[in-house]
């Protein structure tokens, strides 16, 4: 199981990488291998203001459906229409091109208080 030293983590199983006031949002590897086949991604519409642990979309996967939560509060401003004709995407690569959000956030303490690698990755051996 992949988890990039680089990244942040929820508890809830998203990753986030931060540019400045722009934060990536997609599901971690762990995420990814628990649900199986992903078969569609909801994602959030643009312009949607959404609260750290909110929903922003839903994965359908050949063996259930599961929420998206913003790890971050903010301002959905960009979504990977890519997976719209390509959600398996999120399962090969989860950490690159299977990305599925940018939320632009206005305080980076939401950042900052995500799990670092070495906290996921004692999340996730638990």
């Amino acid at each position: 199981m992949q988890i990039p030293s680089e990244l942040r983590y929820s508890s809830d199983h998203e990753w986030a990488k931060a540019d400045g006031e722009v934060v990536r949002i997609g599901i971690t590897d762990y995420a990814q291998d628990a649900l199986g086949d992903v078969v569609f991604v909801d994602l959030p519409k643009v312009g949607t203001d959404v609260a750290a642990g909110g929903a922003l979309g839903e994965i359908e996967s050949t063996k259930s459906v599961s929420e998206i939560y913003a790890p971050v509060s903010g301002t959905v401003t960009k979504v990977n229409d890519a997976l719209s004709s390509a959600p398996e995407v999120v399962n090969s690569d989860p950490y690159g091109a299977g990305w599925i959000c940018e939320i632009t956030t206005v305080t980076s303490t939401e950042f900052d208080s995500l799990l670092d690698a070495t906290a996921y990755q004692s999340l996730t051996n638990n």
